[in-house]
């Protein structure tokens, strides 16, 4: 029988493992935490449940298929609930904007920032509705492994202008500033910034009016759950609590798997779900062709990291929606700090996630769970001590928090801590503490971003951020598909 090795719980190697385990590959995934998961981690504290993130389920129906694939059901696993709103927006002048997929309620929230854009949403819809064809249905799960491939690709690219950044895009056919933020906003969901991530991400609209937003009741930790219970009751098997310490490789090949608790396996096939500097530096050191990737890898450009404030507070909130995006009083300025000057701005932009208005059992009776999420410079641009940064910039967010939108925010606290890029780095091996890995620019994209096989090492692939098409829920679940799809063709030779 194939063996397989998976290195890394995360969406991306879950979704492979599920993949390679549906069909007859003997799969053994490799985790260095104590819990699966990835950048999908839990925590537990005081009665409440705090889930890492990410908290934004979209395209469900990409999930559903890894059930699919043996006949089985994902409601036998995991429930979702819709979200609605999909996020509340809101500026410091007090304005909120309500995003949802429903036409008629959408259209009056775009007709209270500008009547006359409601013409152009009309037309940036249908923008939209293209490069989801063209960038997700035909393009996000298939590898590109040779420069042919995108050329291929190139017309579809060319006619949506590409080139162009998601911000240029929605600007050239909205006029009100509240709503080029508003659309356009997305790609920091996936680590990109929207003044000059790729017009392609405009797909993200489409994917979200078309699928809709979820959360999985219990949290996010359960969808992880849930494909693990898949995985196992498929025959795989998952080993946590240890970390891997060597690819071993003869030649152009990968021959086994060494973990840091001595555990050694042989395998005709290895995916990492890893960090993709980490797995090409670290993980295969005894290789001079990876050491040579390596160093192509660190030059590029990485996405920026987050600081992220968890917090379990008395009282409920049904005022509060899910999902919030609190922008602060800059939009470029501040983009343009975290991206290109590495400046820790006095201001910032939050995204709250409050999962009990949802689903009341993440929190003890009477009291709420929230996490508020600011992006922030990755320490290659601002190499800065995280801990001594952290009490400062915890208590400037929830002083944000409680002046927007609950006034006694501090004396309702049963229980905070906050998460850095240095946890990012020191968890999760993620180079320079990036939370998404490569930033999806148009020149780091498919045939550009890591490939979902080495170019020298055959039986060597990888899944997830790093790799095609790139961060988020859709995408380190595509980049599987991708994968596997490779990985399963090399079996039938």
């Amino acid at each position: 029988m194939t063996r397989a090795i998976v290195i890394g719980a995360g969406f991306g190697g879950l979704a492979l493992a599920i993949r390679l385990q549906s069909a007859g590959v003997s799969t053994t995934i490799v985790e260095a935490r104590d819990k699966p998961g990835g950048r999908a981690y839990v925590w537990q504290r005081d009665g409440f449940t705090f889930d890492a993130g990410p908290t934004v389920i979209t395209d469900p129906a990409c999930l559903a298929d890894l059930w699919a694939l043996s006949g089985n059901d994902m409601a036998q696993d995991v429930a979702l609930e819709p979200v609605k709103p999909f996020y509340r927006l809101n500026w410091p002048d007090g304005t909120n904007f309500d995003y949802t997929n429903d036409d008629t309620l959408l259209r009056a929230e775009i007709a209270k920032l500008d009547p006359a854009d409601v013409a152009g949403y009309a037309k940036f819809l249908e923008y939209s509705a293209g490069v989801y064809r063209e960038g997700y249905e035909k393009l996000g799960h298939v590898a590109f492994l040779d420069f042919a491939s995108m050329i291929k690709a190139a017309p579809a690219l060319a006619k949506y202008q590409a080139w162009r950044s998601v911000y240029s895009i929605v600007s050239s056919f909205v006029k009100s500033e509240k709503l080029r933020e508003a659309l356009s906003f997305h790609t920091l969901l996936v680590g990109g910034n929207p003044m000059t991530t790729s017009a392609i991400y405009a797909l993200i609209h489409k994917l979200e009016r078309d699928g809709g937003v979820w959360f999985a009741r219990g949290g996010t930790n359960r969808l992880v759950a849930g494909m693990v219970a898949l995985f196992e009751r498929l025959g795989g098997t998952i080993r946590l609590n240890d970390a891997v310490a060597e690819i071993e490789t003869m030649g152009d090949r990968v021959t086994a798997v060494r973990a840091a608790s001595g555990w050694r396996q042989e395998a005709d096939m290895v995916a990492s779900n890893g960090d993709i500097v980490h797995t090409y530096r670290d993980l295969l050191g005894s290789s001079r062709a990876a050491a040579r990737t390596a160093g192509r890898l660190e030059r590029k450009k990485f996405s920026p990291s987050l600081f992220v404030v968890h917090f379990g507070i008395k009282g409920t909130w049904p005022g509060i929606p899910h999902h919030m995006i609190l922008f602060g009083p800059r939009y470029k300025g501040l983009l343009s700090d975290i991206y290109d000057h590495g400046v820790l701005s006095e201001d910032f932009s939050l995204y709250l996630h409050h999962p009990t208005v949802t689903d009341p059992s993440l929190a003890p009776e009477g009291c709420s769970t929230f996490y508020a999420l600011a992006p922030v410079p990755h320490q290659g641009k601002f190499p800065e001590d995280w801990e001594r940064i952290k009490p400062i910039l915890e208590k400037r967010i929830l002083d944000e928090v409680g002046r927007r939108l609950i006034p006694d925010i501090h004396d309702r606290i049963i229980t905070k801590f906050s998460y850095t890029p240095a946890d990012f780095s020191r968890d999760l091996n993620a180079h320079l503490g990036s939370a998404f890995s490569l930033e999806p620019v148009l020149t780091q994209s498919a045939y550009f971003r890591v490939h979902n096989r080495d170019d020298t090492i055959g039986n060597l692939y990888f899944v997830g951020a790093g790799t095609h098409p790139g961060a988020g829920i859709p995408g380190v679940v595509g980049s599987a598909k991708a994968t596997a799809a490779l990985m399963l063709e090399g079996v039938r030779r």
